[in-house]
């Protein structure tokens, strides 16, 4: 026997698997794998225990791929072949894997899609009358319907976001002192403030987001709501509504703009109390 074979035997009957560290010795029937460039004492594994290990490391997911810890060689894994049947199955089934957050996806979109194009005609019989805007959309063209309508809801949340009430506010709080009938309506409102507190920005907080997306959602129904209370003389109900939102949109903002401004003068006041001392006892 050679030298070369006769250290290749030594180092056969001094394995040791890196996962259990079981050796020849303990178990003689174990199958041994060396599935990685790793030499020494991390070279040999069982077969057994590797198959544990590259289930931990898959989770469930037979096709991830698995590499040594220690050298990253990745693992070569072969399965038996399948027959036709299994195998067509199998096929499917990676298509269908593959597919799923595709079809999921187009499904979410369409499902928007078609919910904004409901709340679109809904709007147009709201503001114009159910008569009048069963009419409009029954003589317009289909194409524009499909494109129209759905550009609704979205126009309502982008003007939404236009907060106006924010420039009305910064105006308020450069002139406000120089209006001398601000202050005799409002007292305080113009004195100077010891300091400028920070604030927030509106869409840093998703409460602020689910605000803009409810408060444009409901709007057409608060503006016809308005229109019937405040201008009930008025007999056309596409005028009667976009006057009741006029309202509304003012009457909120200028509330906005007040609170606000209270608000901030509060922040701007407040002051950091002195730490009580204990008394000894």
């Amino acid at each position: 026997m050679s030298e070369q074979a006769a250290v290749v035997m030594q180092q056969n009957l001094d394995r040791s698997c890196w996962v259990c560290f079981a050796t020849d010795e303990d178990d003689r029937t174990a199958e041994w794998v060396r599935p990685c460039r790793c030499r020494g004492s991390t070279k040999w594994v069982h077969q057994a225990c590797l198959q544990r290990w590259v289930d931990e490391k898959q989770r469930g997911n037979s096709t991830a791929r698995v590499a040594c810890p220690q050298c990253n060689a990745e693992y070569l894994i072969v399965f038996p072949k399948l027959g036709p049947v299994v195998y067509v199955l199998d096929l499917a089934d990676r298509l269908i894997s593959k597919a799923g957050p595709f079809a999921a996806a187009g499904i979410m979109v369409g499902s928007i899609y078609w919910t904004a194009v409901t709340y679109g005609a809904v709007t147009v019989m709201q503001v114009v009358g159910h008569k009048e805007g069963l009419d409009v959309m029954e003589r317009a063209d289909p194409l524009f319907l499909l494109i129209g309508l759905p550009t609704i809801p979205v126009m309502l949340i982008l003007g939404k976001m236009i907060r106006w009430e924010d420039y009305v506010l910064r105006l308020w709080r450069k002139y406000s002192n120089k209006l001398q009938i601000l202050n005799s309506i409002f007292p305080g409102i113009g004195c100077p403030v010891p300091r400028i507190p920070a604030e927030a920005s509106p869409l840093a907080d998703h409460v602020s987001a689910t605000r803009i997306l409810c408060g444009a959602l409901v709007f057409p129904t608060i503006a016809t709501i308005v229109g019937k209370l405040m201008f009930s003389s008025v007999n056309s109900n596409l005028q009667r509504t976009i006057l009741g939102g006029i309202a509304f949109v003012a009457i909120k903002g200028a509330f906005k703009v007040y609170f606000k401004q209270q608000q901030y003068l509060r922040q701007a006041h407040r002051k950091i109390l002195n730490f009580p001392e204990q008394e000894e006892a």
